[in-house]
């Protein structure tokens, strides 16, 4: 909100500034869950009345096109230049690059278009002006940009027996036209939460082949069908939805009832033992997490009611809509291992950094695939203490894991004193890792990690956080 005196100004639209004070709600999240509903609506219609038997494809893409730009400029104004300028490089490097280059300057160029955005809206901009962080959707876009300039490169660049199997599958033997490369990385079912889908997945789906293409890639007739089923989409929606609302509830209730800066406050470290402060480390870090699940949920729930995000077919003859999925909650809540916990959070994008950093690094792919993430994240200081910190613990953890495990695999009742004690490890070495991230500025990180280290007496009176670790207001679709 901001200060008192301070006119309210904001570059996205100000339509719902009216519902915005009545809500008692800044106006950038009540635009961004405005244009979410208003993409849910837009994706039934399009389903129902845009299907690909009713529409050719260039309609179809040429809607999912401009409705995106609207969002786009509705949420961001002219802040939403950055977007399109990004795109069209991308589109002038695709067209001019040579082949065995396009990935190599498609990457340089978003990575460094994104953070240069990063850094100016942080350190050069900030004039205390209240926006919508418009570095969300550009990093979706930039995952968009170097996924489809990998594949180009696989598919056009290199010979098939020297790819995995899966870039195999996904590599793409032509350049795309201007109006499919628009359509890829600004369809309004993405442009504002993502997530970032394979670019075969995404034409298969404007063209009508995705749940076709999906369930030909398991026996259908084994799964107790006679002939090939049309599955509708409408109950994963619907169960999305749900998680979306109770997300939402315990948003406006868990997240602003337990503060990240209390667990520096010198009255809490002096007056409150240490294992106490540690549960709340880990009551915060459960709070912080429910902004994300309804963004990426509610997304995921767009792209299902348009039709897209379908998976297969499992072995009970169930239906899948999970393709698209950004994260699985029960298994966040249960893991046992950092590795677990890292491959069902913000799944697309661990899959986006496997394919351009993991799969192709010639060494320390997971060091380097970590300093990308925090690199794409921003340039928080908060940021890079989370993402060096995660290159230590998933190494400890892999070894732990790997060492120790198979001794307590012999019966069910050590097995369970196994997962009991990994769980709570897990989660504490988590809410221990990601805390930085939340608390973005590096005073606060200190003081937090030397709770354990120092005692409290030594400790400094804390300062306010800098007034740019406080601007994340929505959350962002790919943290």
């Amino acid at each position: 909100r901001p200060a008192p005196g301070v006119p309210y100004r904001t570059t996205g639209s100000t339509l719902l500034h009216p519902l915005s004070q009545r809500l008692g709600t800044p106006l950038d999240q009540v635009n961004f869950v405005a244009c979410q509903l208003f993409a849910l609506v837009a994706a039934f219609w399009f389903r129902i009345y845009l299907s690909p038997s009713n529409a050719s494809s260039v309609v179809r893409h040429a809607f999912a096109t401009l409705f995106g730009i609207y969002f786009a400029v509705f949420c961001f104004g002219w802040y939403s230049i950055h977007i399109f300028v990004l795109v069209m490089l991308s589109y002038g490097i695709m067209n001019m690059a040579s082949i065995p280059n396009v990935h190599r300057y498609s990457f340089v160029v978003a990575m460094g278009y994104l953070t240069l955005c990063h850094i100016s809206r942080i350190y050069i901009f900030n004039y205390g002006i209240l926006t919508t962080d418009f570095s969300g959707p550009l990093m979706i876009i930039t995952q968009k940009i170097t996924t489809l300039a990998f594949q180009v490169h696989d598919g056009i660049g290199r010979q098939a027996e020297d790819l995995t199997a899966e870039q195999n599958r996904l590599a793409i033997k032509t350049r795309p036209s201007f109006l499919e490369h628009l359509s890829y990385l600004l369809n309004f079912m993405s442009v504002i939460a993502g997530p970032c889908s394979n670019f075969k997945d995404y034409i298969a789906f404007i063209e009508g082949r995705h749940v076709h293409m999906k369930l030909l890639e398991v026996n259908w007739k084994q799964k107790g069908y006679d002939r090939l089923p049309d599955p509708s989409p409408t109950g994963a929606v619907i169960y999305k939805l749900c998680i979306t609302f109770v997300s939402l509830l315990l948003f406006l209730t868990l997240t602003k009832a337990y503060p990240v800066t209390y667990l520096v406050d010198s009255q809490f470290i002096n007056n409150t033992p240490f294992l106490s402060r540690l549960g709340y480390l880990y009551i915060v870090m459960q709070a912080s997490k429910p902004k994300y699940y309804f963004a990426w949920t509610l997304a995921d729930a767009i792209n299902n009611a348009a039709g897209y995000g379908f998976s297969g077919v499992d072995e009970q003859g169930n239906f899948h809509w999970d393709l698209l999925s950004n994260l699985n909650v029960w298994n966040i809540e249960t893991a046992t291992s950092f590795k677990m916990y890292i491959e069902n959070w913000n799944i697309q994008t661990a899959a986006w950094l496997k394919r351009v950093c993991y799969d192709r690094a010639p060494w320390y792919p997971t060091a380097l695939t970590f300093i990308l993430s925090a690199l794409w994240h921003g340039v928080y200081p908060g940021y890079y203490f989370t993402f060096i910190t995660g290159i230590l613990m998933t190494v400890a953890s892999r070894a732990i894991r790997n060492n120790y495990r198979h001794y307590f695999l012999s019966s069910k009742p050590l097995k369970m004193i196994y997962d009991i004690v990994t769980w709570f490890v897990t989660q504490l070495a988590v809410c221990y890792t990601v805390a930085p991230f939340v608390m973005l500025a590096v005073e606060p990180t200190i003081r937090l990690y030397n709770l354990g280290l120092l005692p409290p007496a030594t400790l400094c009176c804390p300062q306010q956080p800098a007034p740019a670790a406080q601007h994340r207001q929505q959350p962002e679709p790919d943290e």
